[in-house]
């Protein structure tokens, strides 16, 4: 009877979209419900437009991610989710999302010293999925904000594709780009340097929640500058942006 009700779930969720049925075949019963999970929260986000909505009240969150390297098509994995919510310009401290992952690979020895995540640290922790899974259910249908955020794009897209065949809906808003507006003549534009100019206190660099909070400091200083400048939705934002 167990069996019966297992592929009872997964049918329902096939039904819902959520995944082929060789996939289901292929999958466990909490992986195939992860994955039909994932493919949800990405499908609701197509439906949804944060253009009109007011920069005053938009929740966001701030992620960060570590890697074992930069090219996530060529081996590379990640080893750490850091994230945390901002409603409107408050950063809400107590909602944060953290998180090792096991890369099911060697971390090298540059990478573990940069980050401080090292093989015997990750080898018990949980796996891609289950991690994508608890920080797509913590980001829901918000935006997201990262520092140059080409890099964790890149890998959150390489992992959505390879877990859920899925590619990531979620707007990604680059504080970087945000502060080559803002401060155009700025001679380097690292987070370090962009922290250092708002007189941010930098700690605990290269791990991905304190990156997070420190970046989400970074948007509340921008956010501030940007209301002041009448700007007031998230589609003035990028009009201003894709001008620049």
């Amino acid at each position: 009877m167990k069996d019966q009700k297992g592929v009872g779930r997964m049918w329902n969720l096939y039904k819902m979209g959520g995944f082929t049925p060789a996939i289901a075949s292929m999958l466990g019963s909490q992986n195939a419900q992860q994955m039909a999970f994932i493919r949800n929260v990405n499908k609701e986000q197509r439906k949804q437009s944060m253009f009109d909505m007011p920069l005053r009240e938009l929740e966001v969150v701030v992620f960060d991610l570590e890697t074992t390297g930069f090219y996530p098509n060529n081996g590379d994995e990640i080893i750490s989710f850091g994230a945390v919510l901002l409603r409107g310009g408050e950063i809400a401290e107590s909602e944060t999302f953290y998180s090792l992952v096991n890369p099911k690979r060697k971390i090298p020895k540059a990478i573990i010293e940069l980050t401080g995540i090292t093989n015997e640290m990750v080898q018990d922790a949980p796996d891609l999925m289950q991690v994508l899974h608890d920080f797509m259910e913590f980001v829901g249908r918000r935006l997201l904000i990262a520092h140059a955020s080409g890099h964790d794009k890149q890998f959150l897209n390489a992992a959505l594709w390879r877990t859920s065949k899925v590619n990531l809906n979620h707007r990604v808003l680059d504080t970087m780009m945000v502060a080559k507006w803002l401060e155009p003549n700025l001679s380097g534009y690292s987070l370090d340097d962009l922290l250092d100019s708002c007189c941010i206190p930098i700690t605990d660099r290269h791990h991905a929640l304190q990156d997070s909070i420190m970046t989400a400091k970074l948007w509340q200083n921008y956010l501030a500058r940007i209301l002041e400048r009448n700007i007031t939705t998230l589609g003035d934002l990028y009009a201003y942006l894709s001008k620049h």
